[in-house]
């Protein structure tokens, strides 16, 4: 039986892609990278956080999802990418590395929706959203502008 060839998967590519390109515009404006990629429980791996980083001027923890789109719609509403169940995903996963670090500063959550493609002569769009309501009101969840 001849070897299947699997064509590379795109959407990955893309998505580190985009996700390199949020790293780079978190730096130039001024956060500290905490890290990337983090998966803070072991027993359910699609809890991610795709980016960790500290706003110094404002002091909080930005739990940054980062979203990878080859061109703007007219037609699409912001955020409407992130269901209801990636919402609920990623609540806990924030909640499960505020736990396990112990931090007991504040904390936001943002999006980062990146438009463009790679290799493309073409610049990245970005659009940063931070303070998307992610958490419950109660908790120490700084709202953007507060």
């Amino acid at each position: 039986m001849p070897l299947r060839h699997r064509a590379p998967n795109v959407g990955v590519e893309h998505g580190a892609w985009g996700e390199d390109v949020a790293v780079e515009y978190l730096r130039v404006h001024g956060y500290e990278i905490v890290d990337r990629n983090v998966r803070p429980c072991r027993r359910d791996q699609r809890l991610e956080i795709d980016v960790i980083a500290y706003d110094r001027m404002y002091d909080v923890m930005a739990f940054v999802e980062v979203k990878q789109h080859a061109r703007r719609s007219p037609y699409a509403r912001r955020l409407q990418c992130i269901t209801r169940r990636k919402k609920d995903l990623l609540r806990r996963a924030c909640r499960t590395w505020l736990a396990k670090e112990h931090w007991k500063g504040g904390y936001r959550f943002d999006v980062i929706e990146v438009y463009g493609e790679p290799n493309s002569r073409m610049r990245a769009e970005i659009d940063h959203v931070p303070g998307v309501q992610l958490f419950e009101k109660n908790e120490r969840y700084v709202r953007w502008g507060d």
